[in-house]
């Protein structure tokens, strides 16, 4: 299994603190062996977890330059008519993947196109399937803009155990379709606003694989 290079770091921490608890707890015990068993089996189970989460899988990516792929591994928990009111400022079709901690936490490109804008946003750290986290909770807006001109946005949005977002969005380079855009630490969300009329293929509660499933299809 390959590591996330985002991963390294908080994989390190996760070793170190559950070392030091479980020594802790051996030491408080009174040196007791069964419970040393048991601390240090709980601690490989907690590591295991943290390793798994920033698990990188090798995975073909499918490019066609009308197709929008899936940004994130997850769920489709929202697909609806809605205002994009901070770049596009018109209405859009917006799609929208929850990502449980369980899931592959890397995100790709949908489309290839050059990056018209990136910001950050510090905000709130709401559950991701909320309808407002993709507002108020800390997220990054990527727009991405075809050769023909269409543009679609896409929104990072961190979730209540998200504490970190990254993207490698950069404004003026040209973005490649199923190449990676970031990584969310814990559990999120990504937002797709695509043009009125662009056909949607997925379904509420639909499971969806990054770089693999078609989210829909661009005019």
């Amino acid at each position: 299994m390959t590591i996330h290079k985002e991963g390294f770091g908080s994989i390190l921490v996760a070793f170190v603190v559950l070392s030091a608890l479980s020594t802790g707890i051996y030491f408080l015990s009174g040196q007791s062996v069964e419970v040393l068993k048991w601390t240090a089996a709980l601690a490989f189970v907690v590591f295991f977890l943290v390793v798994n989460f920033f698990r990188s899988p090798r995975r073909d990516g499918y490019k066609n330059d009308g197709a929008i792929i899936a940004p994130a591994d997850g769920k489709i928990v929202a697909i609806e008519e809605t205002e994009e009111t901070e770049y596009l400022k018109t209405k859009c079709l917006q799609v929208s993947i929850f990502m449980s901690v369980f899931n592959v936490h890397i995100n790709w490109f949908p489309i290839r196109g050059i990056v018209k804008y990136f910001r950050h946003h510090n905000g709130r750290f709401m559950a991701a399937y909320l309808p407002k986290s993709s507002s108020e909770n800390e997220r990054t807006t990527v727009v991405l803009e075809r050769e023909d001109g269409t543009q679609i946005l896409v929104r990072q949005v961190a979730g209540a155990m998200a504490r970190r977002i990254v993207c490698y969005a950069e404004e003026g380079k040209v973005a490649e379709q199923a190449s990676q855009m970031g990584f969310i630490k814990f559990g999120s969300r990504v937002d797709i606003f695509m043009p009125l009329g662009s056909r949607v293929d997925v379904k509420l509660d639909q499971k969806v694989k990054g770089k693999q499933t078609i989210i829909g299809w661009l005019k």
